[in-house]
């Protein structure tokens, strides 16, 4: 009988089950078929200071804790799965994240305090591009619980 066994760090274990389990979240999101039809956005958000994405945030209800992060992102040119996915997220709610292929944008990652229920780990992640919102996404970064939704919440 022969046994085969893996030596592996705790980081890589906690980073394989993190991926997978937003992989999961991302299909059980849309699996569940409760997918809204697609709010417009009749006009570009400008969300150029604080103030106007925190505006932005609040008119979905969310309220947020004082500090915030950035980081410069580019979106890849050619898209898996999990990309072609979060777009979907990302056209139900009335942006589409396809004409920024390539492009450079900053990812502003706000702490959410007032989500019903357990609300550590729940933040608001906001796309801009030239000042203008291109697309976001309120999630829950815990790998136990971990979900993926809309500005809305749904």
């Amino acid at each position: 009988m022969k046994m085969l066994t893996l030596k592996l760090k705790p980081k890589t274990i906690f980073g394989i089950i993190l991926a997978l389990t937003g992989i999961i979240v991302i299909i059980i999101t849309f699996a569940s078929n409760h997918i809204e039809p697609a709010e417009s956005v009749s006009a570009q958000v400008s969300a150029s200071t604080d103030e106007e994405r925190r505006d932005y945030l609040a008119s979905y209800g969310w309220e947020t804790d004082k500090d915030f992060e950035t980081k410069e992102l580019t979106v890849p040119e050619s898209w898996n799965d999990v990309y072609i996915n979060y777009n979907e997220i990302q056209k139900n709610q009335g942006f589409d994240l396809s004409d920024y292929k390539g492009r450079k944008v900053t990812l502003y990652t706000y702490k959410i305090t007032n989500y019903e229920g357990e609300s550590e780990g729940i933040v608001a992640d906001m796309l801009v591009c030239d000042g203008i919102l291109i697309g976001g996404d309120v999630c829950n970064t815990a790998a136990s619980d971990g979900f993926l939704t809309g500005f809305s919440g749904q």
